[in-house]
């Protein structure tokens, strides 16, 4: 075991995910409760991100999970996208596919939300207070939107993680792309997230298997759903996920991008009471939520 100040020492300088030297170089501050276009610097507001979307088929916004601000602004951005007349379909992390049968009753008005969080599986399915996604589902009723379920089935993440891709069945590894885990740039970025530990020995390299699968299997759900809909180039599909899932455009951005040369715009939260100073390659545009204590979370 280290010493208490070697490892004091270690945890400080581990590095900032969101201050990682990625992409465009230099940083810029975030206010709370403000969007910034990195890019620029200028604060801006969710017409600004529709308006970046324009010709784009995905649109990804990255979340804290137990973070009110964070949902309400991803609706606010949905709105603002429909406003713009786009023809929007909302992809979830929170939803693994198996449920996609069961999200549609919901966009058609025929379900309560009671029948919908039963119907759906919300507290297996993810397990936060379905009150902080309420602004998101009530959007989606308002608008009609379509929702896919982006997730592979938990129990393939967790056999990745326990056994490398070497856990998934011959018929699950049919059914995503392979597991690429060659990527560096990415990887460190995964490495940060851990605390600045680098990913080694079977253990690492079995976890970040399993996140490569997460954010590939999430791209691959989104292609799939896309390309078997008629053309149409006013669709645009909103990804939300975890802002570990779509940072610097390496995560299901990333492997759309691999995929398509597409790279779409990304929006990445934050959570600070003060100005957070953020990698001008972290997102397009970076909004900064409030923090939230204690958010309530379901039991599994």
């Amino acid at each position: 075991m280290l010493p208490l100040g070697l490892a004091l020492a270690f945890v400080m300088q581990a590095p900032s995910p969101n201050l990682l030297p990625i992409g465009p170089k230099g940083s810029v501050d975030v206010a709370p409760e403000k969007i910034v276009n990195t890019r620029t610097g200028a604060e801006v507001d969710v017409d600004a991100i529709a308006a970046a979307a324009d010709g784009q088929r995905f649109v990804y916004v990255g979340e804290n999970h137990d973070n009110p601000s964070h949902h309400r602004m991803q609706a606010a951005i949905i709105d603002a996208l429909v406003r713009r007349g786009r023809d929007v379909v909302v992809g979830f992390e929170m939803f693994t596919r198996p449920v996609q049968d069961e999200l549609n009753p919901w966009t058609l008005g025929w379900w309560s939300e009671e029948e919908f969080v039963q119907r759906s599986d919300w507290k297996n399915q993810w397990g936060f207070d379905f009150a902080l996604y309420r602004p998101i589902f009530e959007s989606i009723k308002k608008n009609r939107l379509p929702m896919v379920a982006l997730n592979v089935p938990r129990d393939w993440v967790r056999a990745v993680g326990k056994e490398g891709p070497a856990g998934l069945t011959a018929d699950q590894q049919r059914q995503v792309p392979a597991i690429d885990t060659t990527d560096k740039t990415h990887r460190s970025v995964f490495e940060a997230m851990m605390g600045g530990h680098p990913v080694s020995g079977t253990q690492g390299e079995n976890m970040y298997a399993a996140m490569v699968l997460w954010d590939t299997g999430m791209a691959d759900s989104a292609l799939k759903y896309l390309d078997a809909m008629p053309p149409n180039r006013n669709r645009v599909m909103v990804v939300l996920a975890g802002s570990g899932h779509v940072m610097y455009g390496l995560g299901i951005n990333g492997r759309v991008a691999r995929r398509t040369g597409e790279h779409g715009v990304t929006v990445v939260m934050v959570a600070s009471e003060a100005p957070e100073t953020v990698s001008r390659g972290l997102g397009d545009f970076v909004y900064n939520g409030s923090v939230v204590k204690n958010a309530a979370k379901m039991p599994k």
